[in-house]
């Protein structure tokens, strides 16, 4: 043997690379049950928005990958299936004293960076301007402060010398733009402006300037609320007039998707279809979320929570959060011809701190890495200026308080392999009771599991409900009770509402059986039975009425009661609603045809804001038809009055 072999041997081993342990292994089989999705395209747009990561950085939250080290935030998502980074871009969210309003703190300087970071890990860049110095939503759309006063020529000629800049800047800095969104849930409304005319000229000078720059971006509007298909047929009809008018040469049509206000997706589909298929565009979902866990781990309040009031069509775990954004996924991809993406928002928006919220507090301010700092007060006095605080989203990312992912963050990349696993239960369903304080309470024997695949199996539940609590619950009036118990080895919960023996039918409008006759006294846009549970007081239905004009809302809603026993009795309806300006509303009752009772005037003061009016006992004499009813008349404040009705209650008096 030459006695030189082993020295050459370790010189040629020495030009080896070394690769890390961790990429030679072979990764643990994931726990995640996803059923492929069939179809799906290779350049399908698996979005993130992660507008807040700089000052989540500069805050101290440090991100890790799923073998427990430390990364880079950005590499972590593009090796789980993400080939697109969204960034929110305000005009200017500072103070004059440099003090940064929050929310990320999200400025063109920031939207550099991050698109620098997207670009260097292989991702595209989604431009999201709000045309805003902070929040722009459906009932937010403020003029930014260097605009204020302007006429809309001179406004449009500032959005296009903006954006214009803005572009230029990503452009130089060599970031991969490949759409640019031009306004943020632009419902009707847009950097103060409210006429379809003064929106089209500020849409159309995003477009033109980004087109100078970047002539392959993808061009998008996005609105919010598809479960008003209404109101997205008169968008995307307002903005094809102005289109055909040579404004606004636009590429998707984008929705905010919620699962938890925002309808079915059935619905989803439905509308979006006959979007690209009526006007010709692409379409997506430009913002989704769902919780993995009720809990809040920054001590500011989550947006969700516990507790009803919501549509709930998953489990708050990681399973039921990766069921829900790969349904969505399936539904953009194979029942939504010209559906070209999902984008998650604020996948990475966890707490800066578990210790307090002093301490957190003091990072939000800082840094602004909280939904919005006291600073923001200088511009929106109303919302901001009193609620500013940390992240409302900490318990709908990817990540735990830690900075360690979750396993529905891989549902990115699973999605196009599949991952079906053996169904096990991950979650209990939460069944909702209404019981009549004068009769039995009876709970259910089962509750459905929720398997890691989407299906229910039912278990057997024990509750624990003693008969003193059932006395307690008789006995104390209409409430709503939470009654626990075990199934299957998990916590089961029960959600119990006592109510007052009602005589009217279909009460909460949740039959839509025709009880209801609604007489319309003007010409209201908009008079039906609604199937929205976060509209609604009871249930997931109310009767709805909105209309555009003023003066236009004059209208009855009545129910005969056939049956009614003789005795004395008190009539009652909860109303709620906004930009009703003068209002004359109020509950009454008819005998025989004639009016005998009405309840004090019912105000309109909010959203979700119900007020109740009560009719005053009244007697019902034997053979007599009782009508109930509620009058509704709204001048309107110039944006379309609007409002709900629910709860109607016909109980009797001792």
């Amino acid at each position: 043997m030459n006695a030189r072999l082993p020295v050459i041997i370790l010189l040629i081993l020495s030009l080896i690379p070394v690769l890390p342990f961790t990429a030679m292994a072979e990764e643990a089989p994931s726990s995640l049950h996803v059923k492929k999705v069939e179809n799906l395209p290779e350049d399908f747009i698996f979005g993130m928005d992660v507008s807040s990561v700089l000052a989540e950085e500069a805050s101290g939250v440090r991100y890790y990958d799923f073998d427990g080290n430390e990364t880079d935030l950005f590499r972590l998502l593009a090796d789980n299936g993400i080939n697109y980074i969204r960034v929110r871009v305000w005009n200017n969210p500072w103070d004059d004293e440099g003090r940064g309003f929050g929310g990320g703190n999200c400025d063109i300087a920031a939207a550099v960076e991050i698109g620098k970071r997207a670009a260097a890990c292989g991702m595209k860049l989604l431009v999201d301007f709000h045309y805003s110095d902070f929040w722009a939503d459906p009932g937010k759309q403020m003029v930014p402060r260097a605009w204020a006063g302007m006429e809309i020529g001179e406004k449009t000629q500032a959005a296009y010398d903006y954006i214009l800049d803005c572009m230029t800047r990503l452009k130089n800095a060599g970031v991969d733009v490949g759409m640019v969104q031009l306004g943020n849930e632009t419902n009707g409304a847009m950097a103060g402006e409210k006429t379809w005319m003064n929106i089209a000229y500020l849409m159309d000078a995003g477009a033109r300037a980004t087109r100078e720059v970047y002539p392959d971006a993808l061009i998008a509007l996005h609105f919010a609320n598809p479960e008003n298909t209404d109101s997205y047929r008169t968008y995307a009809k307002k903005i094809d007039y102005y289109e055909k008018n040579g404004l606004i040469h636009y590429d998707v049509f984008a929705t905010s998707y919620y699962p938890y206000w925002h309808g079915t997706l059935d619905n989803l589909s439905a509308i979006l279809t006959k979007i690209a298929d009526t006007y010709g565009k692409k379409v997506m979902v430009m913002e989704t979320s769902y919780a993995f866990t009720e809990e809040d781990t920054d001590f500011s309040a989550n947006t969700i929570g516990g507790g009803g009031g919501i549509v709930k069509d998953y489990p708050f775990t990681p399973q039921g959060q990766a069921n829900c954004v790969r349904n969505i996924t399936d539904t953009v991809v194979n029942r939504t011809p010209s559906g070209i993406g999902v984008c998650y928002w604020e996948g990475a928006w966890i707490t800066v701190g578990t210790d307090s919220w002093e301490e957190n507090h003091e990072k939000w301010e800082r840094y602004g890495s909280g939904w919005a700092s006291s600073y923001a007060g200088i511009y929106d006095p109303k919302d901001a200026g009193k609620w500013y605080g940390g992240s409302a989203v900490d318990n709908q990312t990817f990540f735990d308080a830690a900075g360690r992912p979750l396993e529905s963050l891989k549902v990115f990349r699973l999605m196009r392999t599949g991952n079906e696993t053996d169904p096990v239960p991950d979650a209990l369903e939460e069944p909702e009771i209404i019981c009549d304080l004068n009769m039995p309470l009876v709970l259910p024997e089962t509750v459905n599991a929720v398997m890691t695949d989407d299906s229910r199996q039912a278990v057997p539940v024990t509750w624990n409900l003693t008969e003193e609590q059932d006395r307690k619950m008789h006995e104390s009036g209409p409430a709503q009770y939470e009654i626990a118990g075990e199934a299957g080895g998990m916590e089961a919960k029960c959600w119990v509402s006592m109510i007052e023996y009602n005589f009217l039918r279909d009460y909460s409008f949740e039959e839509d059986d025709g009880s209801w006759v609604f007489t319309d006294l003007k010409k209201a846009d908009e008079l039906y039975i609604e199937d929205k549970k976060t509209d609604s007081l009871t249930g997931s239905k109310h009767a709805h009425f909105w209309s555009a004009a003023q003066n236009s809302v004059e209208f009855t809603l009545e129910q005969t009661v056939p049956d009614l026993p003789e005795g004395k009795f008190k009539f009652a309806v909860s109303v709620m609603g906004g930009d009703c300006g003068e209002t004359d509303i109020y509950a009454y009752i008819k005998i025989d045809g004639e009016e005998v009772a009405r309840s004090e005037h019912i105000p309109i003061t909010g959203y979700n804001s119900w007020n109740q009016g009560i009719v005053p006992v009244f007697d019902h004499p034997a053979g007599t038809k009782v009508t109930v009813g509620v009058y509704v008349k709204c001048q309107g404040a110039g944006n379309g009055a609007w409002g709900k009705i629910d709860d109607a209650m016909l109980n009797s008096v001792q």
